[in-house]
């Protein structure tokens, strides 16, 4: 795969995820869970712009200019202490509408993480480095949404921490 195919494939990997997100952000009827696909909605539509901007300069330069790709979102620490202060109003709560689109979310995150994998593994220089940092923000994602979903279907685990033993 060229350069170029790879970062059109990129954009539709990225606008897939990012409409996903925007879906369960309007349909939420919890106004946390609107807030956090909300914020890796944005997130997605920063990757968007970064590539959408990335693929014009291609395309008139022949050059692949990278800048840094800040994530957007906030560090798993302060997702998991404000998750740690809904808990008593999450386990009141049916969640099952967006246990259903975090699952949905998962899915789609780590089809996207496979393929700049393949990418950071196949293409060289800069187009490896170009998509390494965004295999580590999707990554990140793929941890948040585990760590939501994991958090809302009560298996135990937090960030693939296990929280507590049956036995």
């Amino acid at each position: 795969m060229t350069l170029e195919e790879a970062i059109k494939t990129a954009l539709k990997y990225e606008k897939r995820i990012r409409d996903l997100y925007q879906e369960a952000a309007d349909q939420a009827e919890d106004l946390v869970g609107k807030q956090v696909f909300g914020l890796l909605a944005g997130d997605e539509q920063n990757h968007v712009n970064y590539l959408e901007d990335r693929l014009d300069r291609w395309e008139k330069t022949g050059r692949l200019e990278l800048e840094t790709l800040e994530k957007a979102l906030p560090s798993a620490d302060a997702i998991r202490k404000h998750m740690g202060q809904l808990q008593t109003r999450m386990d009141r709560e049916d969640r099952k509408d967006e246990k259903q689109m975090l699952s949905k979310a998962l899915n789609v995150e780590v089809e996207t993480s496979d393929f700049y994998k393949r990418m950071v593994d196949e293409l060289s220089n800069e187009g490896r480095e170009l998509f390494a940092r965004f295999l580590e923000i999707e990554n990140e994602h793929i941890q948040i949404v585990q760590a939501e979903l994991d958090y809302l279907s009560h298996t135990g685990y937090w960030f693939n921490i296990k929280e507590f033993d049956m036995e």
